[in-house]
């Protein structure tokens, strides 16, 4: 049996994901002041200088707060469940879920997504491109399995 190889998650998706994960987590941050800590300090004649009703102004902030939070939470799950997303591969298949499959046995193999978006789906695993390095691989060992 040849050395397997993992898909590993694809860095660019990484960086961009978390930055905007934390982003949304320093505008829940900011928000949250403003709604909880500044805001209140303001008095009647400040909020009528910028055209606002203190409790609708303070309200609103605070839901930005939940809301940036919220998207924060999301993407991060979702960076999570990709991250522990286990596929390994070799010359002649893989192995998902602890079950080892060869080339040759593969059932189906979706490619309709795969010029496009670099997705695939074989034997209804969904391997993506844009989530994981190595996906590449697999599509070439499955047109050559294809061939013989």
């Amino acid at each position: 049996m040849n050395e397997m190889k993992r898909l590993k998650l694809n860095r660019e998706y990484l960086v961009r994901h978390l930055g905007v994960a934390l982003l949304m987590l320093g505008l829940s941050g900011w928000f949250a002041y403003d709604g909880y800590i500044a805001y209140p300090q303001h008095d009647e004649a400040w909020f009528a200088q910028q055209h606002l009703r203190k409790e609708n102004a303070t309200a609103r902030q605070r839901e930005f707060a939940l809301l940036a939070l919220i998207a924060a939470l999301v993407i991060g799950a979702n960076l999570y469940k990709v991250s522990r997303f286990h596929f390994e591969y070799d010359e002649e298949g893989f192995v998902y879920r602890g079950k080892r499959t060869d080339f040759a046995a593969v059932k189906s193999v979706d490619r309709s997504k795969w010029e496009k978006k670099g997705i695939i789906k074989v034997d209804g695993i969904v391997l993506d491109a844009w989530h994981f390095t190595g996906v590449d691989e697999v599509e070439k060992k499955l047109n050559e399995t294809k061939g013989k």
